[in-house]
């Protein structure tokens, strides 16, 4: 703990941050003693006191929320922190990453919304947290752009819809990104969060004939909604494709919520 003194509580902040080499915008500063001003030749009088500290960055007050929190959960896990203008990326070191990321990475989501809440404490500029653990957002990123492209060609060769379950945000905005420069197809965010979903239209759509099902209960269009043709599409392959960076399963639950906002 540095404490320093001055005549007045300013002169001993202004001794403080130039010997630590701080401003007062870096730095953390608490009024111990505001001082006496003295009599007579200054007799009686009794000089102010500060402590100043470094103020720790956006990215490692987060971290510590967490490695707080994992204490709490008695969860093994360690941060990695690497901050930019307006980024801040937390990596979990854990024995069980599984427990971390959670079904679908919910849990690791719900861990990012906490760390992003922390970190913009007091910012006037909201940075971007993003908390990752064993590289999972990098995988689900890859899986979901493969995916993408096999449901657009499904919704060409079938001539019909296709929806998929709901995701997140972030989930979705992949899937927009992945198709947007294939000119046969357009995607569509519908429905209410959290079951928001994405719907891939083909423009060689056919009309529905006479008593068929409408999209979202046609049996072509069943991908993770629920229904029987989850398990059947599991043996085809394209629940699996999205499942199989998935079978971890949460440690701690996933009942924190999500993390980002709605595309």
């Amino acid at each position: 703990m540095a404490i320093y003194e001055g005549k007045t509580v300013a002169d001993a902040i202004e001794a403080g941050l130039k010997d630590l080499g701080l401003t007062e915008e870096t730095a953390e500063i608490k009024v111990l003693d505001e001082g006496v001003k003295g009599g007579f030749l200054g007799l009686g009088g009794k000089k102010a006191q500060v402590e100043v500290i470094k103020r720790e960055s956006d990215g490692k007050r987060a971290a510590a929320f967490l490695e707080g929190l994992f204490d709490l959960l008695k969860v093994n896990a360690a941060t990695e922190v690497k901050e930019e203008d307006d980024k801040i990326t937390i990596n979990l070191i854990a024995t069980a990453g599984a427990a971390l990321i959670g079904h679908r990475g919910e849990t690791l989501d719900a861990l990012q919304t906490l760390a992003g809440a922390v970190a913009n404490i007091g910012n006037e500029e909201y940075k971007r947290v993003v908390v990752d653990c064993e590289n999972y957002r990098e995988k689900r990123e890859e899986t979901l752009k493969s995916l993408a492209n096999k449901l657009a060609d499904k919704a060409l060769r079938t001539g019909r819809k296709v929806t998929l379950e709901p995701m997140n945000p972030f989930e979705r905005r992949v899937i927009h990104s992945a198709l947007t420069g294939n000119e046969h197809v357009k995607t569509e965010s519908q429905g209410v969060e959290p079951n928001r979903y994405i719907v891939i239209i083909p423009d060689n759509m056919r009309p529905y004939s006479r008593g068929e099902r409408s999209d979202r209960r046609d049996r072509n269009d069943r991908f993770s909604r629920g229904g029987r043709g989850d398990r059947r599409d599991g043996r085809g392959g394209f629940k699996s494709e999205m499942l199989k960076i998935d079978k971890k399963t949460t440690g701690f639950g996933t009942f924190l919520g999500n993390s980002l906002k709605n595309d």
